[in-house]
């Protein structure tokens, strides 16, 4: 599953782990992604959504027509 928002777009931020010495490897700062079934009453039925933390609470807010709206209008098959 990729680490990709559907509603925010967040994806995975690069950098470095620092050990005490000061030697640097890469790591991967990855999105907090969950699956999560909404019912959307336009529809007529449920939708999974891969959303972040983030987005979750941006549909609490906007409410989900609005999130699903955005998306149907971007072309992201739900």
């Amino acid at each position: 599953m990729s680490q990709v928002c559907q509603v925010t777009g967040a994806q995975p931020g690069f950098g470095h782990h620092v050990s005490h010495s000061h030697r640097r490897t890469k790591r991967r700062f990855d999105v907090n992604v969950q699956r999560k079934r909404y019912w959307v009453p336009s529809l007529g039925r449920h939708v999974t959504l891969r959303v972040s933390a983030r987005g979750i609470k941006t549909v609490d807010r906007r409410g989900i027509e609005a999130v699903v709206a955005d998306l149907l209008g971007r072309g992201v098959k739900l």
